[in-house]
């Protein structure tokens, strides 16, 4: 059994110790609780547990501390991928929900497994998730100043449980300011996909991590029989053309984890019940 979780980029934590402290140990209680409910728990359902743990802490933006859009309204996207079944579901501009993967776990059950918008909002009211603001203080702060003190954040979860099987999810609340109805890598097999062999989450800008369907190309060549660090080095060359900013983590089907980044600035934590690893 293995876990990773990751909590994005963090660009305030780099001259802020305070935070990058809090959010080293935010990780490292989440990673483990994480790894105490695998135990007992199948891969698709501790990446949707750890990935809620990082929705509802502030420190991320995902869930709870959302970044704002350009026309003042928080706007989430989150998806989940079960290795074993190939089966990716998700939740795109999902709006006052607090904790959007929780959404996507329930469309993993649906033939129309990827919903937008309204649509997406809808669905989630009529299956009893109640309206939440996910709006905190410091993002309508950042937004009333037009900053950008955390423009890349997403988080992610990759796990592989006691019978071999392999889960990614990942969720985030978007870069902060952009055009209304953009759409982010997180929901997509470029931000996040897993097979049998591999479970890829993704975090930085969306738009270079969709250009180069980074998560997709790294399981793809793990499949094809390439080790996570060749098919990382690969992929990860193949943003450098246009300067792609993005982060990932990763485990494979015979446990073996991986981290990478092009601007080396992501926090992640991994643990496998003997071994804690953070970063950040």
């Amino acid at each position: 059994m293995k876990i990773i979780i990751h909590g994005g980029f963090f660009s305030e934590s780099a001259t802020n110790h305070e935070t990058k402290i809090a959010k080293q140990h935010s990780l490292e209680l989440i990673v483990k609780d994480s790894f105490e409910f695998l135990k007992t728990h199948s891969a698709v359902e501790t990446v949707v547990f750890a990935v809620s743990l990082l929705e509802d802490d502030e420190l991320f933006n995902a869930g709870l501390g959302s970044q704002i859009q350009s026309d003042g309204k928080i706007r989430m996207s989150a998806a989940l991928m079960d290795g074993a079944t190939q089966k990716m579901s998700g939740v795109i501009n999902i709006e006052e929900v607090q904790n959007p993967i929780q959404v996507a776990q329930i469309l993993l059950n649906y033939d129309d497994r990827v919903l937008g918008g309204s649509g997406a909002t809808q669905f989630a009211r009529q299956n009893g998730f109640e309206k939440f603001s996910a709006e905190i203080p410091q993002r309508r702060a950042e937004f009333e100043a037009k900053l950008k003190a955390s423009g890349t954040g997403t988080v992610g979860c990759v796990a592989l449980d006691r019978n071999g099987k392999l889960a990614v999810a990942t969720s985030t609340g978007g870069k902060g300011f952009e055009i209304p109805g953009r759409i982010s890598d997180s929901a997509t097999v470029a931000g996040n996909y897993a097979n049998a062999f591999c479970g890829v989450s993704l975090t930085g800008v969306g738009e270079d991590i969709v250009s180069n369907a980074t998560a997709a190309k790294i399981v793809t060549r793990v499949t094809d029989g390439f080790s996570l660090q060749e098919a990382f080095t690969k992929t990860f060359n193949e943003l450098k053309p246009y300067d792609g900013f993005a982060g990932a983590i990763a485990i494979d089907k015979d446990g073996n984890v991986f981290h990478h980044d092009s601007h080396p600035s992501m926090v992640f934590a991994s643990f496998d019940g003997l071994t804690f690893e953070v970063f950040g």
